[in-house]
């Protein structure tokens, strides 16, 4: 019997477990953020989630007056999660730089700072840095400033006292924004667990065992293996068998994971013959909904549908198959474009006596590989080709319901719509195509229609398309 929550009633379970399920979709919990009784749930039950948190997961949390901070264990690289600007949009190169110079600048003021003037410090020092800058006379690099400011004010570090930053952005010689600064909120938000001028490559932050102090000894490699199958299962859509070493793949098979992340989340752990799965049919943990509205999510969902029924097809017309990337080559194929970004030389490297960055991206192999080679698993093919010519397909029947400037851009669309999928562990995009991996099976059959408008309604208030339904077979 699994012995997490063991000093929770049964009455007060779900309440437990909605704590944990938020803490888990929000590492930094501040007074107002995500709302204003998310720090009060947390409080309530901070002993009883440092103790679950930790030994089910290994993760950390580590709370004060005015936040709670999960300092998570990662085993991987994960684009899935990126901070988004006001608009909704993932964050690029220059807004992550922004906010990160942002908050050195903020360490050197006191209790408040004018938005021109924080712009002037992360400007000064943006200039060093070669190919990123911030002109403040160009509203391309205020725009990106601001999102990286509004980040930093949706989490309260910090707080509008005056003016309005949109109003900044648009005119700084006639508009002007005045913050108060929290430095405790400061703090939390960054908080890593190495040093980072140490590092020479990204996958040191990967070291989770050794940043939380934890022991090598056989017992506790075991644990590790443990809180690192039940990482994946809770982190991803999918765990599946044929991604994981010898090690983990008993963990992941093992009934002791099923029972402990039902009982930290109240969820339902889901096992097939290809993998495990931890379902949210609520959204109440997920940071991806799918199926989803928008012209992506839409697209994407209807391009699963007709992947699916391809793969389904049998004799001459079967489709190639193909070798997936293991999770080691995915990693180390990230970590190399990251890496790509650090200085082979000056203080970094005399830092840590090492010249070259890049073989620490090279030589990680993932925790528990012993230079076993697990069998190779082949997936079906489809050749970029073929996508464009579904999409093209599927613009034509459903691309009423489409946003127009992506209905006019199909190489966008149809980029945007294999991301999601690759997000989902529906697919693993390859050179020349892509890989339809077991779990999209879910999605065969799916059908949809365009509504047309109503002509008493205006055209805003009128969806385009239905709520798609699809097959419930796995």
């Amino acid at each position: 019997m699994s012995r997490v929550a063991e000093g929770v009633s049964p009455l007060e379970l779900a309440d437990y477990q909605k704590a944990v399920r938020l803490v888990l979709r929000h590492p930094l919990i501040t007074p107002g953020y995500p709302d204003k009784a998310a720090l009060a749930t947390v409080r309530r039950w901070a002993d009883q989630l440092r103790t679950d948190l930790m030994e089910v997961l290994g993760h950390r949390l580590v709370t004060t007056a005015d936040t709670a901070r999960l300092q998570r264990a990662q085993d991987g690289l994960d684009a899935t999660r990126p901070a988004l600007t006001r608009a909704g949009r993932p964050f690029d190169r220059r807004r992550y730089a922004y906010l990160v110079l942002t908050l050195a600048a903020l360490g050197r003021h006191g209790a408040q700072v004018a938005l021109g003037e924080l712009a002037d410090a992360v400007a000064a020092d943006a200039v060093r840095i070669d190919g990123l800058g911030l002109d403040t006379a160009r509203k391309p690099d205020r725009d990106a400033f601001v999102d990286a400011v509004t980040w930093l004010t949706e989490r309260g570090a910090l707080t509008l006292a005056d003016g309005s930053a949109t109003a900044w952005a648009g005119d700084p010689e006639r508009a002007e924004a005045l913050y108060d600064i929290d430095r405790e909120i400061l703090l939390a938000v960054h908080h890593p667990t190495r040093v980072l001028q140490h590092l020479t490559s990204v996958t040191a932050l990967l070291d989770s065992a050794g940043a939380l102090g934890m022991s090598a000894g056989r017992a506790a490699q075991r644990r590790d293996q443990a809180r690192r199958a039940r990482r994946l299962v809770l982190e991803n859509p999918v765990a599946y068998y044929a991604d994981a070493d010898t090690e983990l793949l008993g963990q992941l098979r093992a009934p002791a994971l099923a029972e402990d992340l039902e009982r930290l989340t109240g969820l339902t752990v889901e096992r097939r013959a290809e993998g495990v799965a931890l379902i949210d049919s609520s959204g109440r943990l997920s940071d991806i909904r799918f199926p989803g509205g928008g012209t992506v999510a839409q697209a994407a969902l209807l391009l699963a549908a007709r992947i699916s029924a391809a793969v389904q097809r049998s004799g001459r017309h079967a489709l190639e198959r193909l070798p997936a990337p293991t999770a080691a080559e995915r990693l180390a194929a990230r970590a190399r474009r990251i890496d790509a970004a650090l200085p082979s030389r000056g203080p970094v490297a005399e830092l840590a006596g090492l010249a070259e960055p890049e073989e620490a991206s090279t030589a990680y192999a993932a925790p528990g590989d012993k230079g076993q080679e697990p069998a190779e698993t082949r997936y079906p093919f489809v050749t970029d080709s073929w996508l464009r010519g579904k999409l093209k397909e599927i613009t034509a029947e459903y691309g009423a319901g489409f946003a127009a400037d992506l209905r006019g851009d199909p190489d966008r669309l149809l980029d945007q719509a294999l991301d999601l999928l690759a997000a989902m562990s529906l697919i693993a995009r390859v050179d020349g195509g892509a890989l339809a991996l077991p779990l999209l099976a879910r999605y065969r059959g799916v059908t949809a229609r365009v509504r047309t408008r109503a002509a008493a309604q205006p055209p805003s208030q009128t969806p385009l398309f239905t709520d798609i339904a699809k097959d419930p077979t796995p």
